[in-house]
């Protein structure tokens, strides 16, 4: 038996040992996990308040520059070019002298119908006077009534001869006017198309030189269709406005950049939509003494519609798609995130414009939502030690409309 016991004494306090270290390696994982989990770091994410703020509702556009008025400046008759009153490119002023033609022959012209002007005045002036006479003999009886209507029918033709002279005087006058060819407006002159001592012709179509009034000048853009209720609303909003106030604001802008160049006012909305692009032509008007805008320059175009009061906006970066729909991550007071639906009214310039699902006194993860989670603690990263600018001032809107 003794033998029996110290067999079971030496296989026994192994097993037992075996068996108390398996159950406290087992019991070891489970307390080392509680407390990892209570150890878990916290996600460091660049964070901003919901902003309230007046915001324009403005609508991009795609534009080319024209000039305001544009004349190709021909002749109106046959005739050689006798000298051009201008210089290639130089600002003309209205009635100033672009071109001079060979004149001698409208001058004769206009000579010989003053002549045959004089001789019939003359003949008039006599048959007058020999009409009082008759009809002071008529009444003496010393003539028929018939000589004296035969008078009163010559003095009434020869005054119908007078004044088909005097169209022909005029006639010649706009001949020889025609010969002298003048700025229709001031503007700027182009590349002149023909040189002194050329003839030229009325029928000819490239005409002399072209003048472009560039101040004012024109912007015609297109916006799409969809936006026309929103423009014709803004209309009848401006005109409830005293007269003396601006139409729709237009701002240009270089193409592809951000800095306003010019400020102008709306004064054209098409009668019709081009149905092969779904767009509606617009065409607004610019003050542009200083040459900014050139005829034919791309541009890119706003039309300021109005302005949204007490607007909450958020940066585009802020704004995330997922399977519902639109979120953002609202941070709590205990610095743990949930995801808020949201609404975006429109998007511009870096931020959204929320419809519904945000208070003023949220704040909302800008950058690194891709490491968050519902519930996921979070920690602040402050401007100064960020190491890069938050995400706003880079993204799109993911919900532009």
């Amino acid at each position: 038996m003794s033998s029996v016991r110290r067999s079971l004494l030496v296989v026994g306090v192994p097993v037992l040992l075996v068996l108390g270290a398996m159950i406290w390696w087992l019991s070891q994982p489970k307390a080392k996990s509680q407390a990892g989990i209570v150890q878990v770091a916290a996600v460091r994410v660049h964070v901003q308040p919901v902003r309230v703020q007046d915001v324009a509702i403005r609508l991009p556009g795609l534009g080319i520059v024209q000039a305001w008025h544009s004349a190709t400046i021909r002749a109106r008759i046959d005739g050689q070019l006798q000298s051009l009153g201008f210089r290639e490119g130089e600002q003309v002023k209205k009635g100033q002298l672009i071109a001079q033609l060979d004149n001698r022959a409208q001058k004769a012209q206009l000579d010989l119908a003053l002549a045959q002007r004089s001789r019939d005045q003359a003949q008039l002036d006599n048959a007058r006077q020999d009409l009082k006479r008759y009809t002071e003999l008529a009444r003496q009886s010393a003539i028929n009534r018939q000589t004296l209507d035969t008078q009163r029918a010559q003095v009434a033709t020869l005054k119908a001869i007078v004044q088909a002279d005097d169209a022909q005087v005029q006639a010649a006058r706009v001949q020889l006017d025609y010969t002298r060819i003048v700025a229709p407006f001031a503007g700027r002159t182009g590349a002149r198309l023909v040189d002194p001592g050329n003839l030229v012709r009325a029928a000819d179509g490239q005409g002399l030189v072209v003048i472009n009034q560039t101040d004012p000048i024109a912007i015609n853009f297109t916006v799409p269709d969809t936006e026309y209720a929103q423009i014709q609303a803004a209309l009848k909003g401006a005109d409830a406005l005293d007269a003396a106030q601006p139409a729709i604001k237009v701002q240009v802008l270089p193409r592809g950049q951000s800095g306003v160049l010019k400020e102008g006012h709306l004064v054209l909305v098409d009668n019709q939509v081009d149905t092969s692009s779904g767009t509606l032509r617009l065409k607004a008007r610019f003050d542009n003494p200083d040459a900014v805008l050139w005829p034919g320059q791309a541009v890119d175009v706003r039309l300021v519609l109005g302005v949204r009061k007490h607007a909450l906006t958020v940066p585009d970066a802020a704004v995330q798609r997922g399977a519902q729909g639109l979120f953002v991550y609202v941070v709590s007071a205990d610095n743990t995130v949930r995801a808020q639906a949201v609404q975006v009214a429109f998007s511009q310039d870096g931020f959204s414009v929320i419809e519904q699902g945000l208070a003023a006194e949220d704040r909302v993860v800008t950058d690194g939502q891709y490491r968050l989670h519902p519930g996921a603690r979070i920690a602040e990263i402050q401007p100064e030690s960020a190491d890069h600018k938050p995400a706003a001032s880079q993204a799109t809107a993911p919900a532009a409309s």
